[in-house]
């Protein structure tokens, strides 16, 4: 484990209550694997369900907390990103409460700060939510 709880606001400008990573397992070459336990303090929770926007920004904020480890281990600040395009969203189903999500973030071409980022995400290795985004970063 690179990073989890506390240390892992070194990484993504989010905060409570839309915090949506509390874990970064491993970060290699351009793949990261990142994590969130659901709890029922989510802000993204729907009839104790994930909603679909909830799974985005998790996503969104696995590639930031990929790009703040990256800028760290460079010796430079993290960065902060925006969602500019989502592209081919499918859901699977939506993870409820108690579930730990294990998501796989894969780092694109990067053209004029804008980051084509994969991300899949999963819970105990059933697919649940993957999608393509583009992101930019200041």
């Amino acid at each position: 484990m690179l990073y989890e709880g506390e240390a892992i606001k070194t990484l993504i400008p989010q905060r409570d209550p839309i915090m949506m990573v509390d874990k970064v397992w491993s970060a290699e070459g351009d793949t990261a694997v990142t994590g969130l336990t659901v709890t029922d303090r989510n802000y993204f929770l729907e009839d104790g369900l994930v909603a679909e926007p909830g799974l985005i920004e998790h996503i969104a904020q696995s590639a930031s907390a990929f790009a703040g480890h990256r800028a760290r281990v460079a010796g430079q600040e993290a960065p902060i990103g925006y969602i500019g395009e989502v592209k081919k969203f499918r859901l699977y189903r939506r993870p409820a409460v108690g579930e730990e999500l294990r998501t796989v973030i894969t780092m694109g071409t990067e053209v004029n700060g804008i980051t084509l980022v994969r991300g899949e995400v999963r819970s105990n290795d059933e697919l649940l939510a993957e999608t393509q985004m583009k992101i930019f970063c200041e």
